[in-house]
């Protein structure tokens, strides 16, 4: 079966062909480092992941690079209201200048990363400031005005859409927009209302420029980070369904101008939102969650990960305690499950891997990866060696952490009734056995007769 991804430009499951293959140039929308992530915010992150881990499992050479929003994005995308690195540096009583913006980025880039690595996530090796990389912006504006993309207002550098015939393919076209995404608090100085500001002025703060002193648009830093790294087209771009309208729609017509070159990025590929009762979760709406309120109620954040994984990423999800519960439930019994397997690791089931690849190969379909995950567990035709071999193949791709997992330490008094256990066996007082097993039952153990001898496991 051939790989395909969900693309958000054609709306259609295509096959997936790189530009070089089998190299794979891929980016991902990073984060604004104006706060603390939350877990609705983590998700786009877990869905790169489980991407990546695919390509690489399927034999690609993936590069990704990632941005880190350090300036220049406004609270409206009309590219009006408050610049979020601004209103940080406030919140936290900290004087405006470049230097306390940087170091605010940097402790939350920081927990960010600790972010990641709870959940698993490889963390690219080419994440990218965009403070550091505005030369390459004004490079990009100036050329957008040299073509007559770009004219200049009171406040900063304008891209004209109305120069774009197709602007707007990305979420379906200007006539098909959603009124909900319509902009607001209009600038009366722009040509056409969704044109797009390239770069802001502002004379208290920013960087100098041919234009004036000020700070790049939100969107032009990830065209000018992805071209500088990536090229002036690639294969793949992620992020959250609410970057669709403005951010990756903007992306697309000012790289395209600038470039000449059509698509800018083959396959845009998004993922869905996490509701919180009947909202999305947002730092805005003040309704969101950290992970580490995941850790402080004691449950393992891969769990989160688990979680996610049991949707598809193109569907909504709707938190609340009691699902996660429920998944930890099922992840704890999983990894008893693979801790009484024993040590020795055996072959890849050949059948078990052909249908795990056809499954992540369709639009990365996580539900039916994990279902098949269960049935190699259950399997009794298959030596425990080799459900092992094939649960940690799956793991590449899941990022569960199987590996990881070590032995726990079994309590002196369980120990002790699983001898008097098999002296009972040996004796051949079964009655006695099945009795003694029922009271290791009883104290959160069972215990597995092998030909290796007995072994003791966790009840999940």
């Amino acid at each position: 079966m051939p790989l395909k991804f969900y693309n958000t430009l054609t709306r259609e499951k295509e096959i997936f062909t790189p530009i070089n293959p089998p190299n794979v140039g891929f980016y991902s929308c990073g984060p604004t480092v104006n706060n603390y992530a939350h877990i609705g915010n983590l998700r786009a992150y877990v869905f790169a992941d489980i991407l990546e881990k695919t390509l690489e499992y399927l034999g690609y050479k993936v590069k990704r690079v990632m941005n880190i929003t350090d300036i220049g994005i406004m609270s409206s995308d009309a590219d009006t209201g408050e610049d979020k690195m601004t209103a940080a540096l406030l919140r936290e009583g900290k004087e405006l200048n470049l230097k306390n913006m940087r170091e605010l980025a940097e402790f939350y880039t920081e927990k960010f990363k600790e972010d990641l690595t709870k959940l698993n996530i490889k963390i690219p090796a080419n994440i990218y400031f965009a403070s550091d990389y505005v030369k390459e912006d004004v490079e990009l504006v100036q050329k957008l005005k040299e073509k007559g993309y770009a004219y200049k207002t009171s406040d900063g550098i304008y891209f004209d859409t109305a120069k774009m015939p197709d602007y707007g393919i990305l979420r379906g076209g200007k006539t098909t927009r959603d009124e909900s995404h319509t902009r607001v608090a209009e600038n009366p100085e722009k040509k056409n209302p969704e044109d797009f500001a390239l770069w802001k002025f502002n004379s208290k703060m920013g960087f100098e420029s041919p234009f004036g002193q000020g700070f790049p648009g939100w969107h032009i830093e990830c065209s000018a980070i992805g071209m500088k790294f990536l090229g002036e087209q690639f294969d793949i771009h992620t992020g959250g369904i609410d970057l669709i309208p403005t951010h990756h729609t903007n992306e697309i017509a000012q790289s395209e101008c600038a470039t000449g070159k059509k698509p800018f990025v083959k396959f845009w590929i998004h993922s869905e939102f996490v509701d919180i009762g009947s909202e999305k979760m947002s730092k805005s709406k003040n309704n969101f969650l950290q992970l580490k309120s995941v850790v402080e109620k004691g449950i393992n954040p891969i769990t989160y990960r688990f979680w996610l994984l049991m949707a598809s990423y193109r569907t909504k999800v709707n938190f609340n305690w009691e699902a996660l519960e429920g998944a930890e439930t099922a992840l704890k019994r999983l990894y008893n499950l693979y801790m009484a397997l024993g040590p020795e690791v055996g072959n890849v089931h050949q059948e078990y891997q052909n249908k795990f690849k056809e499954y992540i190969k369709d639009d990365l379909d996580t539900p039916r990866a994990l279902a098949l995950l269960w049935d190699v567990f259950k399997d009794p035709n298959m030596s425990d060696p080799d459900k092992k071999a094939t649960i940690l193949d799956f793991d590449k791709v899941f990022g569960l952490g199987f590996e990881n997992l070590k032995e726990e330490i079994i309590p002196a008094e369980v120990l002790k009734l699983a001898e008097e256990r098999e002296q009972a066996r040996k004796n051949k007082d079964f009655k006695k056995s099945d009795e003694l097993r029922k009271e290791i039952n009883s104290l959160g153990y069972d215990i597995k007769d092998t030909s290796e001898g007995p072994r003791l496991h966790k009840l999940g």
